[in-house]
């Protein structure tokens, strides 16, 4: 009887759980030898859970399969013979179906015949909502490690007698040999070799390694043909940065249509890293996936024959030297477009400081020349004011005289010319004084 435990931690995470069961989320099939595995791996672009889910239960006895079943991201059914494993990734969704490997499969490797021995029918295979990135037959079986000229033997006919590349895997525990061949069904083939005391999580596990090396290989890979289509477009986006580049030195174009150029290019080159950067992103984590599960295996050389890691990484180095050149190339070619324009920014700014330089001296001129205007205008007010003031000192002096004053009007106002003058020039220097303070 279980007892309740009093509470010792904090509240959890609200991810705790999840982040912690990430361990356990694709645990290793076990399988018993000899058996046939077969893999099909789809690009699931535009494949919804749901459909996955709808294609599952139409496998026999799966109608009660729970679509929550499959928020996990992995499924196994078991079937009274075989067992049938579903992941999804983020790119591709894997089908792994575990059988007993057909008497005589190995002896004749006719296609065919394989293909009629499938537990799942082929029908169901081929309805697989996706499109095919890796399909692969691998037998696995029991033999002696230790006697490559028997492994060969027994290989030759899996292999319909093409040369082959092998290795010891695992401190000489088991052995892989492929062929890396495309047949007309669409499938590669692979043959494991086991010694008869290989326990079967360990066989499982090998299995996984294997069949996640090459589709991670091939994953890796839908990046070249990218990088290949890229190379002209980047070539003439270079070449017409290298022309724009000298316009801009010898200044035989207007600073606008280099403007306009440079911002055409950019938009062409951002473009194009929106497009293609997110794959050759992923180029890069699938092809340290394909490193990391070579070491994993821990090969041993067979003499006289070419290791399964060492085949692959000398095809693969050169197509991921090619994509990361491509994403260095692009992301150097945006670089070099944003150096460009802050060159050309700079010299645009500089221009429009000059014409702001030679405006100013304009305005600065204008200024000069409007309080000289000013100037004679108002010494012309100040005449013009003591006119009127003198006029009006005239008429008052006619006014008195008229009513029996003894005054002369002209003589007054003669005499008040210069007081008039003196006062209305006084009250505008102290009128300047009160604006100019202000």
């Amino acid at each position: 009887m279980q007892r309740d435990l009093p509470t010792a931690l904090p509240q959890d995470d609200p991810q705790r759980a999840v982040l912690h069961n990430e361990v356990h989320a694709r645990p290793p099939a076990r399988i018993r030898l000899p058996a046939l595995v077969v893999y099909v791996a789809v690009l699931n672009e535009g494949v919804s859970r749901e459909q996955e889910w709808q294609h599952l239960r139409q496998l026999p006895d799966q109608q009660d399969l729970q679509l929550e079943q499959l928020q996990a991201n992995f499924v196994r059914l078991r079937f009274a013979n075989h067992t049938l494993k579903w992941e999804r990734h983020t790119e591709f969704t894997r089908y792994s179906i575990v059988q007993a490997l057909p008497e005589h499969a190995l002896e004749t490797g006719d296609e065919a015949e394989l293909m009629r021995a499938f537990v799942v029918d082929p029908a169901w295979l081929s309805r697989i909502p996706g499109r095919t990135v890796a399909a692969i037959t691998m037998a696995m079986v029991h033999g002696d490690v230790d006697d490559p000229a028997a492994m060969r033997a027994q290989a030759e006919p899996w292999f319909d007698g093409r040369e082959t590349v092998a290795s010891l895997m695992g401190i000489r525990r088991s052995c892989a040999i492929t062929d890396f061949h495309l047949r007309d069904s669409g499938f590669e083939r692979l043959l494991v070799i086991s010694p008869a005391n290989t326990s079967e999580l360990r066989a499982g596990r090998l299995s996984q390694r294997l069949l996640e090396l090459e589709t991670y290989r091939l994953m890796a890979l839908r990046g070249l043909p990218i990088a290949k289509e890229l190379g002209p477009t980047l070539t003439a986006c270079e070449e017409q940065l290298a022309a724009i580049t000298a316009l801009m030195e010898s200044k035989e174009v207007s600073d606008q249509d280099l403007l306009t150029q440079l911002i055409g290019l950019a938009a062409r080159v951002e473009r194009a890293t929106a497009k293609h950067m997110y794959r050759f992103s992923a180029t890069r984590a699938y092809d340290s996936l394909v490193t990391q599960r070579i070491e994993q295996l821990r090969e041993v050389a067979i003499p006289g024959t070419q290791m399964v890691g060492e085949f692959l990484l000398k095809r693969l180095s050169p197509a991921m030297a090619t994509v990361q050149a491509t994403a260095q190339r692009l992301g150097s070619l945006s670089q070099r477009i944003e150096r460009a324009s802050a060159l050309l920014r700079t010299r645009v700014d500089i221009a429009t400081e000059a014409q702001n330089q030679q405006l100013l001296e304009k305005l600065t001129r204008g200024q000069e020349l409007q309080l000289r205007l000013q100037s004679t205008v108002e010494g012309l007010s100040i005449a013009a004011i003591s006119y009127y003031v003198i006029s009006l000192i005239l008429y008052g002096g006619k006014a008195a005289k008229a009513a029996g004053a003894p005054i002369n009007p002209e003589m007054l106002a003669g005499a008040l010319i210069p007081l008039v003058l003196a006062l209305i020039w006084w009250g505008t220097r102290q009128i300047h004084k009160k604006i100019y303070a202000s």
